[in-house]
């Protein structure tokens, strides 16, 4: 039965099991505690969740970035089961008509329309293909020399051992990382080496890429990698020629540029790609969440035509690379049916007006002392950092504990969110919000950072 009320023994049976045999991600293992760790959910729709108790939750960041048409939609759910019921996996050597059907749409939407459509799990394995494409690339032009690996300082760009090398974002107790990883500056208007000190972007972080592709010799790098609009580092919308200069100088290097649109794709920017913001075509771009929006698992590596045409010819060319449900005809069917329900409701327009009116109500935030600034205004994609003092922009303590404590008063208001790894409150909806829901969504802002300034 769908949406049946859970009586109090079967949720407290749920704990007591999980308690037990659960281990959560990023989390430590058993924690069940329901203020900060982890609650039971039943049922979603649109921008809210329901736990087992029948309260409901405002969804701030999309489930994990990745709810772009919202919770519950049905539509999704009989395109799976009908997949499922033809055929649910395809043996070696086969397609299914939703494979192939996902592929032809996903490239007809891609910043280049000659692109071939690696399809792996999930994120991780995105990345992870696409930088071992990069690497056989020059391997296959006769160029085995480029194997370094560029990338932001603080990114995050997956969980698998070559993804926490890149940015630095690997746990230091699992020894060390992947070689060939060179760590630029990370683009932030707010701090770092780009601030001009009003809060402006003097470039900087942009020529830093190339100071480290001429250090390392241009004949070592194989490529670069980044957000176009970085999540982990903030939700930082960069400098208008930040990617253009980019762009120019790995062409100019024979650097493989790759954009990872994991987060940023299928939307939730205002474009369907962010890179469309700048009229630049990168050479791999890596997609996953919201291309089924969270309701299969799925992910592909975006390969340019000047990319894929080196891996066509002889034996020796080909990329050995094998994912297991890459590709899984399930997961391309949501998907088809997922990129049909964007398109056909618009919600990439509604992510680009609705952004523009949640950046404009964050504004009222900075009457809160501890708001030390407001980041947005493409897309739904946005971002409050908290500080101790506005005027040095000194972070809090770690002794302040703050993370659980937001975490603690969000679930007080009725809202699934966190803080960040940079200090802040990240705000991505589901695409599909209405104007009446951003303002619920800043009246709840509001009245959690109320509270937290009464904690503190």
């Amino acid at each position: 039965m769908i949406n049946r009320q859970l009586t109090g023994e079967e949720i407290e049976e749920i704990k007591l099991n999980a308690q037990d045999h659960f281990w959560p991600h990023a989390r430590a293992a058993g924690d069940m505690s329901e203020d900060v760790g982890l609650k039971v959910v039943k049922s979603a729709k649109g921008i809210w969740v329901e736990d087992a108790n029948g309260d409901k939750y405002l969804d701030l960041i999309s489930g994990m970035f990745l709810k772009a048409i919202g919770h519950g939609r049905i539509e999704i759910a009989e395109a799976v089961y009908n997949q499922m019921a033809d055929i649910s996996y395809s043996p070696g050597g086969t397609v299914t008509p939703a494979t192939a059907q996902l592929s032809a749409k996903v490239a007809s939407l891609a910043p280049d329309k000659e692109s071939r459509i690696y399809f792996v799990s999930g994120g991780s394995e995105a990345v992870e293909t696409a930088i071992k494409m990069a690497k056989q690339y020059h391997f296959n032009n006769g160029d085995a020399a480029r194997w370094k690996v560029l990338s932001r300082k603080g990114s995050y760009h997956g969980a698998t051992h070559m993804c926490m090398s890149l940015g630095q974002s690997g746990p230091s107790q699992i020894g060390p990382l992947m070689p060939g990883n060179v760590h630029v500056s990370q683009h932030n208007n707010y701090r770092g080496i780009c601030n001009d000190g009003e809060g402006n972007c003097n470039l900087e972080c942009a020529r830093d890429i190339e100071k480290a592709i001429v250090h390392e010799g241009p004949g070592t790098v194989a490529a670069f990698i980044a957000e176009p609009i970085t999540q982990a580092g903030g939700t930082h919308i960069p400098h208008p020629d930040y990617w253009p200069m980019i762009r120019e100088m790995c062409d100019r290097h024979g650097v493989i540029m790759i954009c990872d649109e994991v987060i940023n794709g299928f939307g939730r920017t205002g474009k369907m790609f962010a890179t469309e913001h700048w009229n630049i075509v990168p050479d791999i771009t890596t997609v996953a969440k919201q291309l089924t929006s969270g309701y299969m698992p799925i992910g592909a590596a975006i390969a340019s035509k000047k990319i894929a045409d080196a891996f066509i010819g002889d034996e020796e060319r080909t990329f050995r690379h094998l994912i297991t449900f890459g590709g899984n005809p399930a997961s391309c069917a949501a998907g088809v049916a997922n990129l049909k329900i964007i398109e056909e409701e618009g919600m990439v327009e509604n992510s680009a007006k609705m952004g523009d009116y949640l950046y404009e109500q964050l504004q009222r935030l900075y009457e809160h002392s501890t708001v030390g600034d407001v980041r947005g205004g493409l897309g739904l994609m946005a971002a409050v950092e908290l500080v101790k003092d506005r005027e040095t922009k000194e972070i809090f303590p770690k002794d302040a504990n703050l993370g659980p404590k937001v975490t603690r008063i969000m679930r007080e208001h009725r809202v699934l969110g966190s803080l960040g790894r940079a200090g802040e409150i990240a705000i991505a909806p589901p695409l599909s919000i209405t104007q009446d829901e951003v303002d619920e969504l800043v009246d709840r802002i509001d009245s959690v950072i109320t509270k937290l300034e009464a904690d503190l």
